[in-house]
This record gives structure tokens, sequence and C-alpha cells, in this order.
């Protein structure tokens, strides 16, 4: 492990400080598009840091700019910023203050490990180039995301990169263990939102009615078909029906009934078969029923598909600063989705994951926390990652 460039141990006087940071990110989480005091928060640091800060890209979004030597190369290098609609139940001092609102994924530390290597790298400035860290909002909203706000608001155009790069926390995994994969990584998602138009009447005449909640469980089962029976099974993808709502009382069948779907793969022509058959299976469904359904398909993040070239690039880094014991080289697709998939089509880069810790709360759950061991662990690597892509 080279000693020339950025040790994890480099950062042991600001840990406090970044955790610091971190617990209070914790503490006053902000949903998507709401992130206006988190960015104020990072904006002030990376001001007092001697970063050139740009704020307002696609919402809340902001880049932060810093040139050393004369190289004209870039490299940009991405946290996001939001929370999650959750109810926090980790008991923590530093629980979230804000009732409904959580980080549940763990954007906090993402967004405290960036501001350490933005620290870092004012206080060595051990590199050649330009270096643009991007704090992006909104990660968590699904479709029309901040990723896709920041591009379409000329983020590479105004900013440019010839590489980026971007680090997620993962569950289930011994802390500060990297992991990586080449190709496609997380997969594309997309939500489907149904509405079952029956007919209501009163429970004791069910004869009179068109049942849209029967209905609806029956579509329920009918779509676990989709994947075991369209799609290769040598192919990866999901269909999972996350809610169903219909009616108020237990004497009253009801108009309608309402449900959403959750669809993921790692290939486009699965994706469009995907569509394809579902669209098809819930109208001749339901219809078999003598009701009537409406579909709104909305196609959300794409395939998060990592360059060859910088994840190999990216590994190695992680094997100079903790050691090739400490690295996953070819980790498992994930069934998760990311919107940095659309950075990753506009530029080359790796899209990596850091473990959280064996036996901790999943993502998305009300009693996730971020490791504190991994912030100077992933503000070591991005300061790392940025010399040596940067060397002189």
């Amino acid at each position: 492990m080279s000693t020339e460039f950025c040790q994890i141990a480099d950062l042991d006087d600001v840990k406090d400080e970044l955790v610091g940071i971190r617990r209070h990110i914790h503490q006053h989480p902000e949903l998507s598009y709401e992130e206006v005091d988190t960015a104020a928060l990072v904006a002030a640091r990376l001001e007092g840091w001697g970063y050139a800060v740009t704020r307002n890209i696609g919402g809340n979004g902001l880049v932060a700019t810093l040139r050393a030597g004369s190289s004209t190369r870039s490299i940009g290098v991405r946290a996001d910023m939001d929370a999650l609609p959750i109810n926090e139940m980790t008991g923590l001092s530093y629980a979230s203050e804000r009732q409904g609102k959580m980080h549940a994924c763990g954007h906090d530390g993402h967004t405290a490990m960036l501001l350490g290597a933005a620290l870092q790298l004012s206080r060595t400035r051990k590199f050649d180039g330009i270096v643009n860290l991007i704090f992006q909002p909104a990660e968590e909203a699904g479709f029309n995301s901040g990723a896709e706000q920041m591009i379409k608001d000329g983020l590479f155009d105004r900013f440019p990169c010839d590489a980026i790069f971007g680090m997620h926390n993962h569950p289930g995994v011994e802390t500060g263990i990297f992991m990586f994969r080449a190709g496609p990584f997380m997969a594309a998602c997309d939500t489907v939102k149904i509405k079952i138009l029956g007919k209501g009447s009163h429970a004791a005449r069910p004869h009179q009615s068109i049942d849209p909640l029967v209905t609806a469980s029956s579509l329920v089962m009918a779509l676990q078909t989709v994947v075991a029976r369209n799609i290769d099974p040598m192919e990866a993808a999901v269909v999972t029906v996350g809610s169903l709502h219909a009616g108020h009382a237990a004497n009253v069948i009801p108009e309608h009934a309402t449900m959403e779907l959750s669809v993921r793969s790692f290939k486009q022509e699965v994706r469009e078969l995907l569509e394809q058959r579902i669209r098809a299976l819930v109208q001749s469904h339901v219809e078999g029923y003598g009701a009537k359904a409406e579909v709104e398909y909305i196609r959300g993040y794409p395939v998060l598909v990592n360059s060859e070239a910088e994840t190999e690039f990216a590994k190695q880094i992680a094997v100079e600063l903790v050691g090739e014991d400490k690295i996953i080289p070819s980790f498992s697709p994930i069934a998760g989705s990311e919107d940095f998939a659309y950075f990753l089509q506009q530029r080359p880069g790796c899209f990596l994951r850091v473990g959280n810790g064996a036996g901790k709360p999943m993502l998305h759950n009300a009693h996730y926390d971020f490791n504190d061991d991994n912030v100077t662990v992933g503000a070591a690597y991005w300061t790392r990652l940025v010399e040596r892509f940067l060397q002189a």
C-alpha cells in the first residue's frame, strides 16, 4: 500500500468534525428537492476551504471546483444529499428532529465523506488539474431526479469531467470493505400505477357489483407469472406489488382499487418485454372480471453501467488504500436502482459500494444508521482517487 498519496490516518485529526457534520445532517433531514439547509451547510464549508461553489444546479444541487497545477484534466465525484419519508426508530441521540423524515439510506454519510475529501484536498492540493465535487439533490425521487435535472441544467458543459465517480454504503457487508463490478451493476427501475374501475355495491349484495378488490387481489397473483413465465430464467427481473388500496368499510364494496408496482431489470430488451406483458396482462385479467383498468407506466432510472477502465482504476485505489483482502473485485449485481446511472450515460466512470457493517439494518429501514467509521475511510478513498487520477 503506497504512502505517497492519502491514507485513512491522514484524516484522523478531522474525524470528529466530519462525524459532527454527518450527525447534524442526520438530525435535520430534508426530502428530495427540499435540501435547502443541507446545501447551504455544504456550500458554506466548501467556500471556507477555498472552493468556487456554484449553487442551484438542477434544484438544490451544487458543484464545488478546486484547481491545482496547470493541467486541464478534470474529474467529478458525486455525493447525494436527500432523505426519505420514513419515521426514524433508532433512538439515537442525534435522531431526526423532523417527523416523517429520515436519512435511512446514508446520504448524510455520503455527503460527509465527500466533504472530508474536500477538506483534505484543500489542505494538501496534491494533484494537477480540476476537481469538481458534485453534491446532488433528489436521488430518491424515482423519476425526474436530481441527476437528470443537473444534467439538463448543463452540468457537464459547465463543469467538464473526464470521468465521474460515486459511492454508496452497503449494509450486510463488513465496514470498510469496498465492492466493485464493471458493466451492468444496478437495475433499471420502473413504477406502474394501476387503477381498477369496478362497480360498488352493498357487501350483502356482491352479485350487483363488479368487485375491484377481488379483481385486484387476483391480479396481484397473476402478475407473479410475468417474470416466472415470460422472462428467460437466465436473466434478472423483479415485479413487486408494493401498494394496494381499496375501500374504507367492511360492509361496502368499493367503486375502485389502486395498486402500484416496482419493476426491475438489467437489460433493455427485458425492460421492454416487462412493460409489454404487464400492460397486456392487466387489461385482459381485469376484463375477465368485468372491470376496467387504467395503467400509468413510469420509466425510472436506467441500468447503471460501470465502464471497464474506470472501474479497474477505482478498484486499484481501494487496493492501495486498504489492501486486497478488503475489496470484493466482482460483486454480484444489485436489484436496487440509482440515478447515478444518468451520469454514467454521459461520462465514463464507476459507482462502487462500501460495507456499512455485517448484521446492520438494511437501507430504507427505520432502524438504519450510517456507520461513522466509514466517514474517514470514504474521505481518504476519494482524496486518494482524485490525487491518483490527477497525478502530477
